[in-house]
């Protein structure tokens, strides 16, 4: 514990600043251990409590701020990208823009909480045209709120803290062990959930030459053809399919409510 709080002495504000915008901007790095650890170096009296806090509040609003508007100028692009490592990527975009869907754009509060929300919130909300305005006070309040909270439990928990770091390097190869065990048994999760998903990547496909034939037919009173691209796929005035209707696959249990049921219903998205 000493040489961790003689680390955040030395380099406190710059390891708070650089952990928080690594995962505001969607890096995979453990920021809110860096704020326990903080809030554990400020009741010791090595940090400044409102230094971590300014450092970690510029950091997470220049990396949200950022997320913002390259989602209201890339949408898709940035959010496959912020997905890509997931085993199911549109799965992940779908689950956040969902929150937004069910819960408001106050999913911004409570969306750093969130493992994978948080990464996506922020573009999402850029891509889904919320006002800057908006966005920037729901999501300062919901930086705010994660940082206090870890903070909070790092200044609470310092002797805790201690006793178990100490006890981790008394017991080392145990550890290491652990740790050992701990990645297997995550690349086997990883790798059951990969399988788990590989069915929902092989769906039912028609041809359009027969939805074509029908439509020749005369029988385009028997169809429904519903566009379900999906958010950041879907741009306002956007071409679809002549007599074609759009439902946002994010709210599909009120959309699938006005749905025909005396037709056939064709499906498509990009």
């Amino acid at each position: 514990m000493n040489e961790l709080l003689s680390t955040m002495a030395r380099h406190g504000y710059a390891l708070t600043f650089a952990l928080l915008f690594a995962e505001a901007i969607g890096l995979p790095f453990p920021a809110a251990i860096a704020l326990v650890a903080a809030g554990a170096a400020v009741a010791s009296h090595t940090l400044s409590g409102t230094g971590v806090i300014v450092a970690a509040m510029v950091a997470l609003m220049i990396g949200d701020t950022a997320q913002f508007w390259l989602g209201r100028y890339t949408g898709w692009a940035l959010l496959g990208f912020l997905c890509r490592l997931s085993m199911n990527p549109e799965t992940c975009m779908l689950r956040s823009a969902e929150s937004f869907y069910k819960r408001g754009k106050t999913t911004l509060v409570v969306a750093k909480f969130v493992p994978g929300i948080n990464t996506m919130a922020a573009p999402l909300a850029g891509s889904m045209k919320m006002r800057f305005g908006q966005f920037f006070r729901l999501d300062m309040a919901g930086a705010l709120l994660y940082t206090l909270t870890y903070l909070l439990v790092g200044y609470l928990s310092r002797d805790f803290l201690a006793a178990t770091l100490n006890g981790f390097h008394a017991a080392g190869r145990a550890m290491e062990a652990v740790v050992i065990v701990a990645l297997i048994a995550y690349a086997i999760y990883r790798a059951s959930q990969f399988h788990r998903h590989a069915k929902y990547r092989i769906m039912p496909r028609v041809q359009v030459q027969e939805l074509a034939a029908r439509l020749a037919a005369g029988e385009a009173d028997r169809v429904q053809i519903i566009d379900v691209r999906s958010h950041g796929y879907y741009d306002i005035g956007a071409e679809r399919i002549k007599g074609s209707i759009r439902i946002e696959p994010n709210n599909l249990e009120e959309e699938i409510k006005n749905l025909p049921k005396d037709k056939d219903i064709y499906l498509y998205c990009t």
